[in-house]
């Protein structure tokens, strides 16, 4: 299988068509790319997470927020104060980003992504069954 490079990077603020939860419209909007670089699925498609300028959204663990008044802010590209919403993500064409307007360091979203897919939680107890009682297939 041949994959081509990608055109967008992990980190990537991007303007894209993006879904409203109904699936029957959509809206252009700024996206953070999430996706590991160089995943290798051969598919031209990137996970991505929402950014909103309702800051009300913020003070939510699975969220970061992106104030103009810091350098990460001038870096990113977006016009306003903004939260980036690990809670709300999507898988979209490359073909539906129009362009990157900036990007973000991930460190602050990886730990958001880490909270909003049950990363950060603490292991399974052991099963309570010895393995030698465990019922066995065939």
């Amino acid at each position: 299988m041949t994959t081509r490079a990608p055109s967008f990077e992990r980190g990537d603020v991007v303007l894209a068509l993006y879904s409203h939860s109904d699936l029957r419209t959509a809206k252009l909007r700024p996206v953070l790319v999430v996706q590991a670089n160089d995943l290798g699925t051969g598919l031209p498609q990137l996970i991505v997470a929402m950014v909103t300028s309702q800051m009300s959204r913020a003070g939510h663990p699975s969220r970061v927020t992106v104030l103009l008044s810091t350098p990460n802010g001038v870096q990113s590209g977006l016009l306003t104060d903004s939260v980036v919403m690990t809670d709300n993500l999507a898988t979209i064409f490359e073909s539906e980003i129009r362009r990157r307007i900036g990007s973000l360091p991930m460190s602050e979203v990886d730990t958001a992504l880490r909270h909003t897919l049950g990363l950060d939680a603490p292991p399974p107890a052991p099963s309570s069954i010895p393995a030698t009682s465990r019922p066995t297939a065939g």
